[in-house]
């Protein structure tokens, strides 16, 4: 057993209804017992050292305890190519992704990036993502085989594309199909692994991958799918030249059986309100991803509105669209889109969001994202003070959340003392 002291920070409810502050519990001088991969008991720090005084303890002081984070939407092959110049989506794909995916067949190359995009995550504090891979199953082996040995929890799957993209991209609607199948069979349910059926979006399948898809997924129920919907308008107009007889864009993945409980709608922008209505209606998750929004100059998410209607919404960094790795520059590029969109988000929604609003969203809150018993201790040490600008501001702190928020807007990866997956220290 171990029993790592420091701050603690416990969700108890989401801070979306009522006021942000009663959402959380903050310990001053708490502690968090690990036991076989688990978080065994969560209180009072000298409480629990007089309960288990056999316990290895771990003293992290002042820094805060909290869950790893989740990120719900990234593109681990896109790793080396984060932060190229000047592109918006379509032009984004054929000068950068395209051309760099193609690698991806290439076992060695494909684990050689898997590497370092976790060892740069976990830096960060990430503990679990979900990943488009490529169309290449050597994709996925190397992204699963990398988060394998570092007892992640992670989900991702191949991406599939049968059409607008370069030949040695394009699978079929059978290959895809069966190569799902064959990867979700090899690693579904493996440790802390899951399969997630994985089209790219509407332009690039086929009617007749999309109902391929569809078909393995009402096979398999119990993973998840992801796509992308309604990022910029160019691709709206194209969905709608492509499928002309489809209501909107929303209606294509319907009409194949690809949207319902499970189902990850990447970046969701610019929805028409029937779009919003029928994903509520359905179940259906929203990804939030701000840093690549403004980045490839996508539009503002609309966190109040939909968070007014009941959607379910998740976090996510989109490497590499996205401009960061790191969970912190997501938050606060969250913060900063409500500022243009005039509402701020308060610091416990946006530490909810990147931890147990977006376990819910790909609908693992029973397991992960939270600091409590029977949890799967994927545990996370935030130092708030990491770097004098920082830590000047935090001193002049009257609570925890004005403690917290100058790391939302100005931490990176210096600011993570520590890092807990499944119960072992990986930094």
């Amino acid at each position: 057993m171990e029993l790592i002291l420091g701050q603690v920070l416990q969700f108890t409810n989401t801070p979306f209804d009522g006021r942000p502050e009663d959402a959380a519990t903050h310990i001053r001088h708490g502690a968090v017992l690990v036991h076989d991969g688990t978080i065994a008991d969560v209180g009072d720090a000298d409480t629990l050292r007089a309960q288990y005084p056999t316990a290895q303890v771990t003293d992290m002081r002042d820094a805060l305890l909290s869950p790893g984070f989740v990120d719900t939407h990234v593109h681990y092959p896109q790793t080396a190519i984060i932060a190229s110049w000047g592109k918006r989506l379509i032009d984004w794909l054929n000068s950068y992704t395209f051309p760099e995916e193609s690698r991806f067949g290439d076992a060695d190359h494909a684990t050689q990036i898997a590497e370092t995009y976790f060892d740069l995550v976990t830096a960060a504090g990430t503990t679990t993502t979900v990943s488009y891979c490529t169309i290449h199953p050597e994709s996925v082996d190397a992204y699963f085989t990398a988060a394998q040995k570092r007892g992640l929890r992670v989900l991702g799957g191949k991406t599939c594309m049968d059409r607008n993209a370069p030949d040695n991209l394009r699978d079929t609607a059978q290959s895809a199909y069966d190569d799902s199948k064959m990867l979700l069979d090899r690693w579904h349910g493996q440790d802390r692994l899951s399969y997630v059926i994985t089209p790219r979006f509407a332009p690039t399948s086929t009617p007749e991958q999309l109902e391929a898809l569809g078909a393995l997924w009402a096979e398999h129920p119990d993973v998840l799918m992801q796509t992308h919907i309604s990022e910029q308008h160019e691709e709206i107009a194209w969905v709608a030249d492509l499928f002309p007889d489809a209501e909107d864009y929303l209606y294509v993945y319907e009409q194949f059986g690809l949207v319902g409980k499970g189902a990850l709608l990447g970046h969701a922008i610019h929805l028409t309100e029937r779009e919003r209505d029928r994903i509520r209606e359905l179940d259906a998750s929203l990804i939030h991803c701000p840093t690549s929004n403004m980045f490839i100059g996508s539009g503002l998410f609309d966190m109040q509105g939909l968070v007014a209607q009941g959607h379910r919404i998740g976090l996510a960094t989109d490497t590499g669209g996205g401009s960061s790795f790191s969970m912190l520059r997501t938050m606060a590029a969250a913060y900063e889109v409500g500022q243009l969109s005039g509402k701020a988000l308060h610091p416990a929604q946006l530490w909810w969001l990147a931890t147990a609003g977006s376990a819910q969203t790909i609908h693992m809150g029973d397991r992960i994202g939270r600091l409590a018993k029977g949890y799967e201790a994927d545990i996370i040490a935030v130092d708030l003070k990491s770097t004098p600008a920082i830590a000047q501001r935090t001193d002049r702190a009257a609570t925890i959340w004005e403690a917290l928020f100058p790391t939302i807007m100005m931490g990176d990866d210096r600011a993570i003392s520590a890092v807990w997956a499944g119960g072992q220290k990986i930094k």
